[in-house]
């Protein structure tokens, strides 16, 4: 009987394969034949799933925002559903979320430059968005009572942050330990989760009356 090939899985294994070389080399060594020699097959293999590099790490994107979904959604138990818990699942704090980040930065690297990839990128965020929107609103209990705007504003702080901590972790691993980048997110959601509170919004319109700085509309 012939052999049967787990297309789905194979592709997948040359996606995780594209973020380890692209982690590890830069984006624009980074080639198809490299990759395919990484994981152990020839070009011809590769390009029989994928007609392009943009399309590997298209296929490379796609695997990590997945990989990152299972983690950021999956079944906790009580004890350890919360949001810096749940959160601290983005970060760098182990081998493979180490290689993703760098991942991540390799990719950014690129952005400025390439139409394509920018386009690539806004999905990107659009989906880290929605991602951080769905974690907030399942671990932190006010966050519905809290306006949109500042509801907006925090998410975007919080991405931001994010993405600069896991710069920090991936350039100068020793200055991050995990047990650093989690205490420093633990900080940052403290402090926005205070900015959030309503008595620090009605604090914020007695300042601007106070200074005489019209509110904004």
């Amino acid at each position: 009987m012939p052999k049967i090939v787990d297309h789905a899985r194979r592709r997948d294994e040359i996606a995780h394969v594209a973020c380890q070389v692209v982690a590890s080399h830069g984006f624009e060594q980074a080639t198809v034949a490299r990759i395919a020699r990484a994981a152990g097959y020839t070009t011809g293999m590769v390009a029989h799933y994928y007609d392009s590099k943009q399309d590997i790490i298209l296929a490379a994107l796609r695997l990590i925002l997945r990989r990152i979904e299972e983690r950021l959604t999956r079944e906790r138990d009580s004890g350890e559903a919360n949001l810096l818990s749940v959160l601290s699942e983005a970060l760098a704090v182990d081998s493979q979320r180490f290689t993703e980040c760098a991942f991540w930065m390799a990719f950014w690297g690129q952005v400025s430059a390439d139409r394509k990839l920018k386009r690539l990128n806004m999905w990107v965020h659009r989906e880290y968005m929605r991602l951080f929107a769905r974690c907030f609103a399942e671990h932190w209990p006010e966050w519905q009572g809290r306006p949109p705007a500042v509801r907006d504003q925090v998410l975007r702080s919080v991405v931001t942050f994010i993405h600069g901590l896991t710069a920090g972790a991936v350039t100068s691993p020793r200055d991050w330990p995990a047990p650093k980048q989690i205490e420093q997110l633990r900080l940052q959601l403290q402090l926005l989760r205070r900015w959030a509170a309503p008595q620090r919004a009605g604090a914020r319109d007695r300042q601007t009356t106070a200074t005489g700085r019209s509110r904004p509309p």
